[in-house]
């Protein structure tokens, strides 16, 4: 059987009600309106419970009982055109609730609506349009001015810049070159490109996001649940305020009067469209939720858990200052250092040439360079034998211990010449989002890392937080998690890499930098930060409490009006045709307070 929309059940309605009307007031035939439209009602009525008993069976439950009870009572007293009123008010309510939804989420399906769709695949120097589907790791692809780049790729041919606002946030384009990473859905600028493949459609970063929204539409959401459930204790007391009204009046049109403005709609349509105005929000800010059960999670958060390297901080390794051995000149040691590294595409390596050309450092062409895994370069520099790695490598009978901090070690003809030490600069926005968390109530900020104590406590230090737990390797982090006591639940934990993978998964919620870091976090991740800012984390705190404070308003507001109204129909004030009228109004009210969600109330969402 085809299912109809609720916008053609509308017009079906309408239809009928039209015919009604005609035939009562133009072919005065008011006994031929009254059967047309109870007939309509009565099988509307059935299929709302037939519905409803679908719900039941999903543990939701008394959404729709009132609504099939005020329009089998109306069509039972010969209020028909009340019923008729109730129906079409029902069902536009519906329509009005597809429309919102649809319009509080345009910013979530803007992702889908960019997805790169094709590719200019080269082969045997001839291109072929293919889907990205079709794109194979290794494949060679061009990449045209002014176009989307189709899948992650590695550029092997031109210079460009690339637009990455639609994935990162960051506005300024971006300068490639042969040998950068490239990702899908970022813009080209002037100049085509040609990239290597480096991953399928399905594992490229856009369509990563893509999938993220797709989650985030089909996951319904655990507020709008316990939304329902006002409905049991509402619709209890809409019967006896019927049920009394009835007896002591000894009308039973009393008790229609009553059901007419006891509508279920404001717990039916208010949070949800509370819940989509609120995820739609959050997109507009650099921030994917995926689903609405979420959202109440990050209203109240007791303890959030933070990764160190490239959560807290950037990720990014910069030499801090060099120790050179007694007797050896400072700039020498970073001459030599730099120019074994020049040709290494290790980040402490770049890091090294990178602090050296910027103190302009002059450097020599290395010869007979030689790489041992795990332990560092060997190399001809200016005729003399330079080596550079961890200490043991460049000095074997070395007096020294190693540093606490991140460094290199170097030799020059097998003396020890002194280290180059690195940090990892901490995210300027960080210290002020854990005031703003705990201004926002969050009791406990938590750092695990698998870093060492003394760098973990120095950064935790520096930005606010003071509990730490450092050395963790990640079934240690998961065992933190489980570990945090009842009473500080719900925790988040917040990371960026492979290794925040399980523990991501672990936590009530899981919050993915997700702008530069790894798509396996993303993956486990409940929320995904899609700019690269730490603060966004607040952010999604601000927005997920005033949007879970919008619904429930908007439901309670819905409930006071109609308790209230319901009080006055029990005395008869209210006839069942201006109850139904008036019911939908209440409707009316309570989505539009929902719809306060897509915008907020504090405008921190920038």
């Amino acid at each position: 059987m085809k299912k109809f929309s609720h916008r053609q059940k509308l017009f079906m309605i309408l239809a009928v009600a039209l015919v009604a009307v005609l035939l009562q007031y133009v072919f005065k035939q008011a006994l031929a309106a009254q059967i047309l439209v109870t007939i309509v009602g009565a099988g509307i009525a059935l299929s709302m419970l037939i519905e409803m008993i679908h719900t039941l069976k999903n543990g939701r439950y008394g959404v729709d009982l009132l609504a099939i009870i005020a329009v089998v009572s109306t069509l039972s007293v010969g209020e028909y055109w009340a019923a008729m009123v109730i129906l079409v008010m029902l069902v536009g309510g519906d329509a009005l609730e597809d429309y919102a939804s649809r319009k509080a989420n345009s910013e979530l399906k803007a992702l889908l609506d960019n997805s790169p769709q094709s590719a200019h695949r080269l082969i045997n120097e001839q291109i072929e349009d293919v889907h990205v589907d079709q794109v194979k790791v290794g494949d060679t692809i061009i990449v045209k001015p002014g176009e989307l780049v189709p899948i992650d790729g590695e550029i092997i041919k031109g210079n460009t810049q690339v637009n990455e606002s639609s994935l990162t946030g960051e506005s300024k384009p971006i300068d490639k070159q042969v040998g950068d990473q490239v990702m899908s859905g970022s813009l080209n600028g002037d100049q085509a490109i040609v990239i290597k493949a480096v991953k399928l459609a399905r594992d490229s970063q856009y369509q990563k996001l893509v999938a993220l929204v797709k989650e985030a539409e089909n996951t319904p959401a655990h507020f709008v649940r316990l939304a329902d459930r006002y409905a049991v204790p509402f619709t209890a007391a809409a019967l006896v305020i019927g049920g009394i009204a009835w007896i002591i009046s000894k009308d039973p049109s009393r008790f229609a009067q009553v059901m007419v403005v006891a509508s279920p709609c404001p717990l039916i349509l208010a949070a949800p469209v509370a819940i989509v105005s609120g995820m739609s929000r959050a997109s507009r800010s650099g921030i994917i939720i995926k689903t609405g059960s979420v959202l109440e999670k990050m209203a109240h958060p007791k303890t959030m858990a933070f990764d160190k390297t490239g959560t807290i901080t950037s990720g990014q390794l910069t030499v801090d200052h060099l120790e050179p051995a007694e007797g050896v000149d400072i700039k020498e040691l970073l001459h030599f250092a730099a120019s074994a590294e020049e040709q290494s595409p290790h980040i402490l390596a770049r890091s090294t040439v990178a602090y050296a050309q910027e103190h302009q450092i002059p450097l020599s062409s290395a010869s007979e360079l030689k790489e041992v895994v795990g332990n560092g370069i060997s190399a001809i520099v200016d005729g003399r034998q330079v080596k550079v790695g961890k200490l043991l490598f460049a000095d074997p009978d070395t007096t020294h211990k190693p540093l606490s901090q991140t460094a290199i070690y170097v030799s020059v003809d097998d003396q020890y010449w002194g280290c180059v030490i690195f940090q990892d600069q901490i995210r300027p926005e960080a210290p002020r989002t854990m005031e703003q968390l705990r201004q926002l109530g969050v009791k406990h900020l938590v750092m695990l890392t698998g870093d060492q104590k003394a760098i973990a406590q120095h950064v935790a230090k520096l930005v606010g937080i003071h509990e730490v737990k450092a050395d963790l390797l990640p079934e240690q982090k998961i065992a933190a998690l489980k570990n945090v006591p009842e009473d500080r639940r719900p925790v988040v934990m917040v990371g960026d890499g492979v290794n925040d993978a399980p523990a991501l998964a672990t936590a009530d919620v899981g919050i993915a930098m997700g702008a530069h870091g790894s798509t396996a976090a993303s993956e486990s991740a409940d929320l995904v930060i899609v700019k690269d800012d730490l603060n966004r984390v607040a952010i999604a705190v601000t927005i997920s409490q005033e949007t879970m404070r919008i619904a429930q308003q908007a439901v309670l507001i819905g409930i006071g009006i109609c308790t209230t109204l319901m009080l006055i129909a029990a005395f008869g004030i209210i006839p069942a045709f201006i109850g139904a009228m008036l019911q939908e109004v209440i409707d009316t009210v309570s989505i539009l307070w929902a719809l306060k969600a897509r915008h907020g109330i504090s405008g921190i969402d920038d």
